[in-house]
């Protein structure tokens, strides 16, 4: 059974897609999302097998999207776009597939034919343009905010999720990875659960141990493992 999600920002795109895709024997539509951030905190959680992405989207696009998913999670990617038969050639350069919309029925059965031949993840970092993150969705009642890491003092992962703090004092969720975080940003980690912003380190303080920990410029204090102790030092240049 091959698990699908839908991300899509047209309900209608999203319910004729989904039409489609029931009549496969061996397809299950896992669940579909109006956004950007909904798909990554659906994909965190449900890991499905393939996602049809729509590339034109508000706030966060799909191929800014990619950049915020888990390398080492990545399910396959079916872009979902309406741009011209030049544009569609420039994706079939990099082996990734799409489809056009509406989706045609046979193209799509083609799709779903070269998925069920399909073993490795597709590497979508061509499409996904650099590979460093630019901003950090994060997520709150009724409002998503787009912080710019600049405005980012640390990140913390704790048992209810993954925490952005921000310059302003402010704690926002986020539905991204602290690996991701990690891999995709400049943001130094400094703790097994926290990663910090080298250019907001205004402090610090050396303990028993081989620990330390770090006074941000906002007041905050974040601390360091003596696992990280000694690239943190390498990384401000300290003796």
């Amino acid at each position: 059974m091959m698990d699908i999600l839908i991300v899509d920002d047209e309900p209608l795109a999203r319910e004729e897609l989904r039409r489609l895709l029931e009549t496969a024997p061996d397809v299950r539509v896992m669940g579909e999302c109006a956004n950007a951030i909904e798909a990554i905190g659906a994909i965190n959680r449900q890991k499905p097998d393939v996602v049809f992405l729509d590339i034109q989207m508000p706030r966060v696009s799909g191929l800014e999207m990619l950049s915020m998913l888990d390398p080492d999670r990545m399910p396959h990617i079916v872009f979902l776009t309406a741009h011209d038969e030049y544009a569609v050639q420039a994706f079939e350069e990099h082996a990734f597939d799409y489809l056009l919309k509406p989706a045609d029925p046979a193209r799509l059965e083609k799709t779903l034919q070269r998925l069920r031949r399909a073993h490795a993840p597709q590497d979508v970092r061509v499409l996904a343009g650099a590979s460093e993150l630019r901003q950090i969705p994060c997520s709150g009642v009724n409002r998503v905010t787009l912080m710019k890491l600049e405005e980012v003092e640390y990140i913390v992962s704790r048992a209810a999720g993954v925490y952005v703090v921000g310059a302003d004092g402010q704690e926002r969720f986020t539905e991204l990875t602290l690996h991701t975080l990690q891999e995709k940003s400049p943001l130094f980690r400094c703790h097994r659960q926290f990663l910090v912003n080298a250019e907001r380190i205004k402090e610090i303080r050396f303990q028993d141990g081989g620990l330390a920990e770090i006074l941000t410029t906002g007041g905050h204090t974040v601390p360091v493992s003596r696992r990280f102790l000694g690239a943190l030092k390498e990384r401000l240049g300290i003796g």
